[in-house]
């Protein structure tokens, strides 16, 4: 492995973070005073969530 390669323990580290955001997105949307916001909330959790399925498909054992 060169050091150009990441590091695929470090990469489901780093994903694993990413996925943990994905439950604070959520709590968010249920804020009644959110506004026009909401509209980026949705589109970063459609974000996340396509993210998780690539992840998956791309390290199917994580």
């Amino acid at each position: 492995m060169t050091d150009t390669q990441p590091d695929i323990q470090a990469l489901r580290q780093r994903f694993q973070l990413i996925e943990s955001k994905r439950e604070s997105l959520i709590r968010l949307l249920e804020q009644p005073n959110l506004g026009t916001l909401r509209i980026d909330v949705n589109q970063a959790l459609e974000e996340i969530d396509d993210l998780i399925d690539e992840f998956k498909r791309t390290f199917p054992d994580s």
